[in-house]
């Protein structure tokens, strides 16, 4: 064999593993830098926050326009329970200036004071799916009729009826659930309850300002002001010696404190106060823990 044959084939083999080494080299690159366009990374290592619990330690100061079913409720807890920790009988007359306790100490112990009130949980945009029936999508002041086709199938034709106003008989109109509740005004579901505590306490409907707000059962108003940061003009009322609910972001109150209300019995008018858009935010609590209120209202 020729020295210029040997040469070419050193060559050649030289030059196949250049051109193999570049390859490898473009194919690691390429790994190190894809995007992960696929499914996405999860980190698993954050746990959900868990639920709020009552606030346990110091003090809150009596301040004008408060009740004690509005501290209670602005610190979660059960209005019984912070009564008998601060030994207030029956009414549960509270005045300007007491001083509240939660951490069962005596008031002349001293102890860090609470003043900032709690505020309300913004509506998550992406709330849990809820075992709960779908709102009722017919316009309001809108009835049902059906028509029979020659093939004689049934098929349901809304048909619209002029209407000033929203009329609360529409809230009302499967009456009361098997619990004693009803539903608190019409109008579109937009906000559900969450379990976690950062996120929804109760529900939001959207409906039209001034529109009618309604008592969702029999009971006594406790509460009616704008005290509690992020609720608006609130409404509270307590049903028993375990359930109150809550009415907020009205425009408008129309009860006064220690009045007693019906079930759809009209307490405000929705509004926007303390909120970006015209809704009501409905609660109920039950021993001072929110608890889901599509599991107590009608099957819409």
């Amino acid at each position: 064999m020729s020295l210029t044959v040997i040469q070419q084939r050193i060559s050649s083999t030289s030059f196949q593993r250049l051109v193999i080494g570049i390859a490898l080299g473009f194919l690691l690159v390429g790994c190190s830098s894809r995007s992960p366009s696929g499914a996405p990374v999860v980190d698993r290592t954050k746990a959900a926050a868990p639920q709020k619990q009552p606030v346990t330690t110091g003090q809150y100061v009596v301040r004008r326009s408060d009740t004690l079913f509005s501290i209670a409720f602005r610190y979660g807890w059960d209005w019984k329970a912070l009564a008998e920790r601060n030994q207030i009988p029956a009414p549960y007359t509270i005045h300007p200036g007491q001083t509240i306790r939660f951490d069962g100490r005596s008031n002349s112990s001293s102890t860090s004071v609470v003043s900032t009130p709690v505020v309300a949980p913004a509506v998550a945009s992406t709330s849990p799916s809820v075992a709960a029936p779908a709102p009722d999508t017919t316009p309001s002041g809108s009835f049902k009729k059906t028509v029979m086709p020659a093939s004689g199938a049934v098929v349901p034709v809304v048909v619209a009826t002029p209407q000033s106003s929203p009329a609360p008989a529409s809230v009302q109109a499967g009456g009361r659930s098997p619990t004693g509740w009803a539903w608190p005004s019409s109008g579109t579901l937009i906000g559900k309850f969450s379990s976690n505590g950062s996120l929804n306490k109760g529900i939001d409907i959207a409906g039209d300002l001034g529109q009618p707000v309604l008592a969702a059962s029999d009971g006594s108003v406790v509460y009616a002001g704008s005290g509690l940061r992020g609720y608006g003009e609130l409404v509270i009322i307590k049903h028993s010696d375990t359930y109150v609910s809550a009415y907020g972001h009205n425009r408008r109150l129309l009860v006064r404190e220690g009045q007693q209300v019906k079930v759809g019995q009209t307490i405000a008018e929705m509004g926007s106060t303390g909120t970006d858009r015209v809704k009501l935010h409905f609660e109920i609590r039950r021993q001072g823990k929110p608890v889901d209120p599509l599991e107590f209202l009608p099957r819409r």
